[in-house]
């Protein structure tokens, strides 16, 4: 059949410019407090990107690149470190940190969208997803016969409990110039953490606790389908929520049941889409160290025993399974640990 290029030649192509500025800040209060502050951005041109405005009239069977994009990226991170040696042999020690970055393109090579502004990049992250706008489940047939036209393809036709998108260009079809800008990056645009140890004579303790906020994930349909090929278990959460002839809920977390993938029901929308966001209480630690005198005798220099734990408790709008895994709920989860133990210091 022949060898198709894959790229095009571009000898006009060159090296992306980055215009980077970081401001920092780093005080100490009282002795015992240490904050520090940064705040960062880059303006960068000449970004590499596909020519978009390339007429099909010339035959091309790919895209050539060229230096024609420009973004930019900014953001702050801070901490705030803590510890301190009260009296009565008690301490204290806390870290609290925090991240927000953000990116947009400036200029973005794409058609005229003047009429459909939805469909422009520019002004938009990076990592922005597109997808369609799902108002609903169709109702039955009649409901799908008498709505604008999805046609994604595949053998198995648009039926009632299928996904039902927004015509936005008023068409009267479901097309590509129907995407538009949904969710928030898939990469977190906040991650933040704080924790706590404190200690008093032999008792000390520690917890820990990391998040993530301004990202979105999708339900990943193709990878938890159930019964397809006759191979995949049915979740629990699509068996009690989910569009049948019984029980025609226009509104169920899963739609109609099917021995195959239907491709209608595939597509990226704000159906599948969910809040990234969570708090996890990701360590947590307790313990207790026998005084010296009690154990020198056994020629022990120190002995401590304690309880620990990860991955204790998750705080999240979703309920499926653990946010961090993303779309696909049937991967490898994120494990809870549970230890217990003695450290012994001869």
């Amino acid at each position: 059949p022949g060898v198709p290029p894959r790229r095009y030649e571009n000898e006009n192509t060159g090296w992306e410019t980055a215009y980077k500025t970081d401001i920092g800040l780093e005080l100490n209060f009282l002795g015992s407090i240490d904050f520090q502050f940064d705040y960062f951005a880059e303006h960068r041109t000449n970004i590499l990107m596909d020519r978009a405005l390339v007429p099909s009239s010339m035959g091309l069977q790919s895209n050539p690149k060229a230096n024609v994009g420009e973004g930019k990226s900014s953001g702050f991170e801070f901490s705030i470190d803590y510890n301190k040696y009260f009296s009565n042999d008690m301490w204290g020690t806390g870290r609290g940190n925090f991240t927000y970055a953000t990116s947009k393109y400036k200029v973005y090579e794409e058609p005229d969208y003047s009429d459909m502004p939805w469909r422009s990049h520019v002004g938009l992250s990076s990592q922005q997803e597109w997808g369609y706008i799902a108002e609903r489940l169709f109702v039955d047939e009649y409901d799908v016969a008498n709505s604008p036209k999805q046609n994604f393809g595949g053998n198995i036709p648009t039926m009632g409990g299928d996904i039902k998108y927004k015509d936005i260009n008023n068409d009267g079809k479901i097309t590509e110039l129907d995407k538009v800008p949904i969710g928030y990056p898939k990469v977190p645009e906040i991650i933040y953490g704080f924790g706590l140890s404190w200690g008093w004579k032999g008792i000390d303790a520690s917890v820990f606790f990391q998040g993530s906020a301004r990202s979105s994930f999708w339900i990943n349909p193709n990878t938890t389908a159930p019964f397809v090929y006759k191979q995949r278990a049915l979740l629990q959460a699509y068996a009690d929520n989910h569009w049948s002839e019984d029980n025609r809920d226009i509104y169920a977390l899963w739609p109609r049941l099917s021995e195959d993938y239907v491709v209608n029901n595939e597509q990226t929308s704000t159906w599948f889409m969910r809040n990234g966001a969570f708090l996890r209480l990701k360590n947590a630690e307790i313990g207790y160290t026998v005084p010296e005198k009690l154990v020198k005798k056994a020629r022990i220099s120190m002995l401590r025993v304690y309880c620990s734990g990860t991955n204790l408790l998750t705080f999240s709008k979703f309920k499926i399974w653990d946010p961090e895994m993303g779309g696909n709920g049937l991967g490898y989860p994120v494990q809870r640990v549970f230890n217990a133990g003695i450290q012994v210091n001869f």
